[in-house]
């Protein structure tokens, strides 16, 4: 077995079919399917049921509910595969998408992961495409993680991973934003990250999911996997410096939401590296700090939503 595919399920009868469809119908065949069926209420177990009933490369797990990060761990025990993937219950793949994926793996078998494009928000207003216009090759992760941006795109399901690499890192349970920490953690045992041209992972919007819907408590817990990350660097090149100022944005939206004390450690940051509203923000930051940075921009935003007298 080369590959195990694992799909953690709740509550997505209107979805389910459709992204067990794109999988199967795959011009691949070298893979299982792994159902992890988290005690979703609706008809879920049943059509995970009827699949692996016609499917041979199909396996059911049913388990209590226990949210998302839980079922990923499940499917990653119960997986036979060289190679672990994810897909969530509510996206789809496009077709041709293992086939080349796989074959490169084949030929470069020194590959710890391999991440694919993908089409964000399918659907939605906000669509936009995560493209990789060549192949890129990265040994140092950290290079990988500042330098392409990979904090933009940290997620768990455009990716290939060797599935020893779970050995060292699983989803972590009862946090939001876990995919940012996950491949924080996994990076630190790999020796070989690509990123690939090829394939294509469609992740429709979802206007109940957490990026949507996220709370201060979430903010609080997407802020705290960065800090794990900036503990663990001495960078403070411009790439950095770029991905401190998309953190110092997750602390002001924090404190603007619960007021709390700010928690990101203060970094003096060159304004060279940096263009437009960016260099604004960073110069205020190196002037003002971040506490009142964070006030200043908070009120800001509640004077331009304050209707007027024009308005009201």
């Amino acid at each position: 077995m080369k590959l195990s595919i694992v799909i953690p399920v709740y509550r997505v009868e209107a979805t389910l079919q459709t992204c067990i469809e794109s999988v199967v119908s795959q011009d691949y065949d070298n893979f299982e399917l792994i159902l992890v069926d988290d005690g979703s209420p609706d008809k879920c177990p049943q059509i995970c049921d009827q699949w692996a009933a016609k499917d041979k490369r199909i396996r059911v797990i049913h388990q209590k509910n226990r949210g998302l990060s839980d079922a990923r761990n499940s499917g990653i025990d119960q997986a036979k595969g060289e190679y672990i993937t994810f897909v969530d219950s509510d996206d789809f793949v496009g077709e041709h998408t293992y086939a080349p994926l796989m074959d490169y793996l084949e030929t470069h078998p020194e590959t710890d992961i391999l991440e694919y494009e993908a089409l964000l928000y399918c659907g939605s207003p906000k669509e936009q495409e995560l493209k990789f216009p060549k192949t890129k090759v990265y040994h140092d992760m950290e290079d990988y993680w500042f330098s392409e941006k990979a904090y933009e795109h940290a997620y768990a399901w455009n990716k290939i991973y060797r599935a020893t690499l779970f050995q060292h890192a699983r989803f972590p349970t009862d946090v939001v934003f876990e995919d940012i920490c996950t491949l924080h953690r996994l990076l630190k045992h790999t020796q070989t990250f690509t990123v690939i041209g090829e394939g294509r992972y469609y992740y429709c919007f979802n206007p109940e999911g957490i990026t949507a819907t996220a709370d201060g408590k979430a903010l609080r817990m997407h802020l705290i996997h960065h800090l794990e990350i900036l503990r663990d660097t001495e960078r403070r090149d411009a790439a950095f410096q770029r991905y401190y100022l998309k953190v110092l944005n997750i602390q002001i939206d924090l404190y603007a939401l619960t007021a709390d004390e700010p928690i990101l450690p203060e970094i003096h940051l060159n304004t060279s590296c940096f263009k437009g509203k960016e260099k604004i923000k960073a110069f205020s930051l190196n002037m003002l700090g971040i506490r009142t940075l964070c006030k200043l921009l908070t009120l800001n935003s509640k004077l331009w939503k304050r209707p007027t007298s024009a308005s009201s």
